[in-house]
């Protein structure tokens, strides 16, 4: 039988993490919002690039986050590989400001997921290691929230900016700021346990050792990870229905805002409604997001709802795909099952962005997102088919006398 939630799960620990969390969303997602008009505007890109950028770039940031995570359990350590992927992540975003053309762009973006990528198993499993079982859905919807609450801060600022006169490149320039604050709040404030380094364990063997529960959790997420395509794809569309990119940064400033309530409420759910339960809930609102996409027209009503539905999808993915995985996994293979969760994702976001960006540009918007929603249908069938099986195992890993 589960006890009572303890008096204080928001750590020193907890809440350095989010604070890095939401100095490193400002950072990226400050050039994220200007970027699509960046590309469309000054570069001349077309819906294919930016979907190969952000495909390129999430494909591999979920090698790395594989690799990143097995290392961290390997080498026994955690904290070195997060700090060396924020400062890397923040370095490479801010040499947006001195490209020339939409592959420069690729590289920077595919350098700085890649740093994106080895870090966050490493700070996923930090997290974890720093709150009891039961509080594992508030930590980590926390951590989502202050992430987004940097995503939602981000369009303000980078509007603000623009208003003022600042250009896109000193937008992007200006994204070292915060990121080198992410960077010295894991740094300063973060401590972890010692663990001895186990230099003789293999990336095969630690796969295999994960628990057959998780690796059917892994097969929903890779399958909804197909349908889940970039975001700055929505910004894109709501830019071409209205012919204002002000309105569609003002949409995401929404999708953010949303964004955030929802990775802090639904985590904080989490123990008492079920972390799968929201988490299909999620994946369904996700679907119906994708759907609405793929026939709205220029509607300003329509869009607003459909970018706040998108925000709550997404902040209950982020929150809970990563709950389900501390819940699922034991400390030994913590960091190698984040690495392949992200991996799982990253996968998907691969494909998704590309085939969206492919399917809008040769046959229009509604076959882009179209896609998208069979596959986010077909992982909410996965999911209530698989339930069983994954519930009971959380309910197994929970221990008798959890403090």
């Amino acid at each position: 039988m589960r006890t009572a939630l303890p008096s204080r799960w928001l750590t020193r620990g907890v809440l350095a993490i989010g604070l890095a969390s939401f100095f490193s969303d400002l950072s990226h997602e400050m050039a994220t919002t200007v970027l699509p008009a960046f590309l469309a505007l000054e570069i001349r890109a077309t819906p294919l690039a930016l979907g190969a950028i952000e495909g390129v770039a999430d494909g591999l940031a979920s090698f790395f986050k594989l690799v990143g995570g097995w290392w961290t359990d390997r080498l026994g350590r955690r904290k070195p590989i997060a700090v060396s992927g924020y400062a890397v992540t923040t370095l490479a975003t801010a040499s947006f400001a001195l490209a020339a053309n939409w592959t420069t762009i690729l590289l920077g973006r595919a350098l700085a997921w890649m740093a994106r990528g080895w870090r966050t198993p490493a700070r996923n499993a930090l997290l974890a290691d720093t709150v009891p079982h039961e509080v594992y859905g508030n930590a980590f919807g926390f951590e989502r929230a202050m992430d987004t609450i940097g995503a939602l801060v981000a369009p303000i600022l980078a509007l603000s900016l623009l208003q003022i006169g600042a250009s896109y490149r000193q937008i992007f320039a200006l994204t070292l700021i915060p990121g080198t604050l992410a960077t010295l709040a894991i740094a300063l404030f973060v401590s972890e346990a010692k663990r001895p380094p186990q230099p003789e364990r293999t990336l095969l063997t630690d796969v295999r050792r994960l628990p057959r529960p998780f690796v059917l959790f892994l097969l929903i997420a890779g399958v909804f990870g197909l349908g889940q395509f970039a975001p700055t794809l929505l910004v894109l569309r709501a830019t071409e229905l209205t012919g204002s990119p002000e309105m569609a940064m003002g949409l995401y400033v929404l999708f953010n805002g949303v964004q955030a309530a929802s990775a802090y409420v639904l985590g904080a759910l989490a123990r008492r409604l079920g972390s799968l339960n929201l988490l299909g809930m999620s994946y369904l609102a996700f679907a119906l997001t994708a759907l609405g996409f793929a026939f709205v027209q220029e509607n300003v009503p329509a869009l607003i709802l459909l970018f706040a539905l998108a925000g709550l999808a997404v902040g209950g993915i982020e929150a809970m795909e990563p709950t389900v995985s501390a819940e699922l996994l034991p400390s030994a293979v913590r960091g190698t099952g984040f690495g392949a969760l992200g991996a799982a994702n990253g996968l998907g976001d691969l494909l998704s962005s590309l085939l969206v960006g492919a399917l809008w540009s040769a046959y229009g918007p509604g076959a882009g997102f179209g896609f998208a929603a069979l596959m986010n249908g077909a992982s909410v069938l996965l999911l209530v088919l698989l339930r069983g099986r994954m519930t009971r195992a959380v309910w197994e890993a929970v221990p008798p006398h959890s403090p």
